[in-house]
């Protein structure tokens, strides 16, 4: 009986053996395949750039918005799209909303003109916009105005009302 134990396990190793053998081939074609997709990003290559518009805030002047893309190319499966986007409300719009400038100080009063004016250099710009490096606003000269506080006045009122109906 030991011999033929021993065929059947010099069978069962041979059928291990072989399987070890087929998963290595089948791991080698596997290994193959994936060679063949750089070739293929090859051809999206073919497409260009995406050019993208400027976000355009879903409502009033600033906040979350959309954005369309496009881009040109024959093999090209996807010409254009849309992004989110966002637009900071703290950014003077007067420039564009997507470039933000550094502002230096009010300059001196124009008699001529009774203008005021101050420039400011371009410190960011979001999503490649197309802004000026330097602008320059101005504005009407004359005192500052400081508005009454009347918030403090109306506390204070009310806070007298209190005491006299304590008092009463």
């Amino acid at each position: 009986m030991q011999p033929q134990q021993q065929q059947q396990q010099r069978r069962k190793f041979a059928a291990a053996f072989l399987a070890f053998i087929f998963i290595l081939a089948a791991v080698d074609i596997a290994e193959a395949g994936k060679k063949e997709k750089p070739e293929k990003k090859v051809k999206k290559s073919d497409c260009g750039e995406w050019q993208w518009s400027v976000c355009v805030p879903t409502s009033g002047d600033c906040g979350l918005g959309t954005r369309e893309g496009t881009r040109t190319g024959a093999e090209c499966k996807q010409t254009m799209k849309t992004q989110r986007c966002k637009i900071p409300c703290n950014w003077k719009k007067q420039f564009g909303a997507e470039c933000k400038y550094q502002f230096q100080a009010w300059g001196e009063c124009d008699a001529n003109t009774a203008l005021k004016t101050r420039t400011g250099n371009l410190k960011r710009a979001l999503h490649n916009a197309d802004c000026q490096k330097t602008v320059t606003i101005s504005k009407p000269c004359g005192k500052l105005t400081k508005p009454k506080p009347q918030a403090e006045s109306k506390k204070k009122k009310k806070e007298g009302k209190k005491q006299e109906k304590m008092l009463d």
